[in-house]
């Protein structure tokens, strides 16, 4: 892979493949795809996933010199570069809740650049958490890893030019053809990821002119888009840009393989334990087909690297003695899938907002599904320190606002806003009852008379304690009507709160709030 300087020319980029990359008659160009991608390590649930798993699966497919991309997230912390420091599952999470010293992130980030670089990705997208420590700390991670990266419509407004070093496009030859690469993003999420000023531009309208650009100036025969934002913008970059052969997309956690417009849009999962391979082949200068396969990587088909394994270790400091610490014993399954607590009430979600608010002694806790990362349903038995770390990788300050039950409301029709889409703003709650009936527009969709702040009629005008995040309270999410609540407690405050509740450590036997308290209730459809 050549050496890249992103201040060449203007701002895009052209790999030439080596001739030996190429097949016998040159007409069929393989991609392998994976997006979203958070812990290093793998599970022990099935398809078990990880990155040296991933490396070895990767490797299956080497001799058809596929192009490697990547659409974005994979500096979110992982499990092995943090450290826990309880033995007591409540104080655990309360720690996890109030106190960023017990959830700090040591790597942030740095165990993903051999990964990355194993993988040999061709070319990659940021998504929303490359962002997240910064993007300075995002230029150097860029820099030591030995591809492009690509960001079409969003740039630094000094200079013009795609953020944190990324082109503007990228161009390579594979298997006899020349391929254009181009990243786009949704705006939705740039707010909440970038700490800085930045200049964004409609995926739309560059998508469009790009792809153009590529076959017309480039002579491109075929146009890859990476994304990263949800569906409904991705089958609308889809029915409005042509031009554009395949969509490979990221944001969204579930495999799919969609056909919007006649254009492939497929988005392969997370977490290293699904990826695609697809296969373009060339039929005639302007015809192809493409097919299109999801891989599992479970560990009955694919072992992992042990160099790569090795590799990783050094960034688990002492972590990994302290993972398999049994905090309790379940006695009932925590759903933390995303199809699930991104929908409606599960028990994950009133189990860690009940320990919250029984902390704080406020009147309700409302945090936003995305909080909760493990995407999976955790089983009876031994809870570990490695489950808790798993559906809580990273949490925002928390803090307890003042709030009337006008604003809760607001609160409340934010929440329910995106439904049924899977989205990271659907509210896991306590102390607060609702129904909401998703037939009415949005912000008509919540029972005003339904509504129950510690089993009493919400009343307008009254003052609540709620605990919420800063994430939250800065507006993120939607949720604007937070910016407008008084703190009364802030982050350092909270944290003083925790560590003066803090008992002795026990291991409890913990039966969750089941999911049939039925806190939020639904019209059904």
């Amino acid at each position: 892979m050549p050496s890249i300087d992103p201040t060449i020319g203007d701002n895009n980029n052209n790999t030439d493949g080596n001739d030996d990359q190429r097949t016998s008659d040159g007409s069929v160009v393989s991609i392998l795809h994976f997006n979203d991608s958070y812990n290093v390590e793998s599970r022990s649930a099935e398809p078990s996933g990880g990155a040296a798993r991933l490396l070895t699966a990767f490797n299956a497919f080497k001799h058809f010199h596929p192009l490697v991309l990547f659409s974005g997230d994979i500096m979110a912390p992982s499990m092995a570069s943090l450290v826990p420091n309880s033995s007591s599952l409540n104080d655990l999470i309360r720690g996890i809740a109030f106190s960023s010293s017990v959830m700090s992130s040591f790597t942030k980030g740095e165990q993903m650049i051999p990964v990355l670089n194993a993988l040999s990705v061709d070319c990659a997208l940021f998504g929303n958490h490359e962002f997240d420590f910064g993007v300075p700390h995002l230029e150097s991670f860029v820099s030591r890893t030995n591809f492009p990266w690509v960001l079409s419509n969003v740039f630094d407004p000094q200079t013009n030019r795609p953020m944190a070093g990324a082109f503007l496009f990228h161009t390579i030859h594979r298997n006899g053809k020349k391929i254009g690469i181009i990243g786009l993003v949704e705006e939705q999420w740039l707010a909440d990821a970038i700490d800085q000023p930045f200049l964004y531009r409609n995926f739309i309208t560059e998508g469009k002119q790009l792809a153009k650009q590529l076959k017309e100036k480039e002579s491109v025969d075929f146009v890859i888009a990476l994304t990263h934002m949800r569906w409904p913008n991705d089958c609308l970059l889809a029915q409005n840009v042509p031009e554009i052969d395949l969509i490979l997309g990221g944001h969204d956690h579930d495999y799919q393989c969609r056909r919007v417009n006649n254009i492939l849009c497929v988005k392969s999962g997370t977490d290293f334990r699904q990826f695609s391979k697809i296969d373009v082949q060339f039929v005639g200068s302007q015809k192809y087909e493409i097919k299109c396969n999801e891989i599992t990587v479970n560990s009955f088909d694919f072992n992992e690297d042990q160099a790569l394994k090795e590799e990783l270790k050094k960034y688990s400091f002492d972590v990994e003695s302290k993972m398999d610490i049994v905090l309790c014993e379940m006695r009932s399954e925590l759903d933390g899938r995303f199809a699930s607590i991104r929908n409606k009430e599960t028990n994950l979600g009133n189990f860690i907002c009940d320990i919250v608010l029984a902390t704080t002694g406020a009147d309700a806790v409302l945090l936003n599904s995305g909080t909760f990362r493990s995407d999976q349903s955790h089983t009876t038995g031994a809870f570990k320190v490695r489950d808790l770390v798993r559906i809580l990788p990273m949490m925002d300050a928390l803090l307890v606002l003042n709030i009337t039950g006008r604003q809760l409301l607001a609160a409340l029709e934010c929440s329910v806003a995106q439904w049924p889409v899977l989205d990271g703003s659907f509210a896991q709650l306590s102390g607060i009852k609702y129904s909401f009936n998703a037939n009415q527009s949005v912000g008509n969709r919540v029972d005003k008379q339904s509504v129950r702040v510690g089993g009493h009629c919400v009343e307008l005008e009254r003052k609540y304690r709620l605990v919420t995040k800063d994430f939250l309270h800065k507006g993120k999410d939607g949720y604007y009507v937070m910016k407008e609540c008084e703190v009364l407690l802030n982050e350092e405050q909270c944290c003083d709160v925790f560590y003066r509740d803090k008992k002795s450590a026990q291991k409890p036997t913990v039966k969750p709030t089941p999911d049939s308290s039925q806190t939020i209730t639904r019209t059904e459809l």
